[in-house]
């Protein structure tokens, strides 16, 4: 089977770019060493006047000496859920060349357990990124009142 193309159809095909870009020096970027350390960079850049309205979604991109690369806005919803599209958070990872990620989403009722669909989405985000070389060390609930690690309490 021969494939031919007219001159000007190969001109409607989408260039794809990827970069990553980082004014930041490596040594510079922030160390996570602890869920704690996590809790922290996220708390900091949450939005203070959605983090108890929406529930939204992030993911922190990590090099392989868990410095933070950098933080992924992956989705917002509503006051209940918000969708979490594996494809968008390792879309964002491939992009940054992580080799590490942690996931966080906040509760806007500041109920810190996770739900049964918190507890799915983790498993398969991590059997996602086991495919891909990309682990995912945390899955961090945060509320205006305080934070939840899924690797503190052996939910990974």
């Amino acid at each position: 089977m021969e494939i031919v193309m007219n001159q000007q159809a190969w001109q409607k095909v989408a260039e794809v770019e990827l970069i990553y870009k980082s004014k930041v020096k490596a040594s510079e970027r922030p160390l996570i060493s602890s869920s704690k350390d996590a809790a922290e960079i996220l708390m900091n850049l949450w939005n203070e006047n959605k983090i108890d309205f929406v529930e939204q979604f992030k993911v922190l991109l990590l090099n392989r000496a868990n410095r933070v690369l950098g933080i992924a806005d992956i989705s917002s919803g509503g006051v209940t859920g918000t969708v979490a599209d594996p494809k968008l958070i390792f879309t964002a990872a491939l992009k940054a060349n992580a080799v590490g990620i942690i996931i966080s989403h906040n509760h806007p009722s500041c109920n810190l357990k996770p739900s049964r669909a918190d507890e799915e989405l983790t498993q398969k985000i991590k059997n996602a990124g086991k495919f891909l070389d990309i682990s995912l060390l945390d899955h961090v609930i945060v509320t205006s009142e305080g934070y939840f690690s899924f690797a503190d309490e052996g939910l990974l």
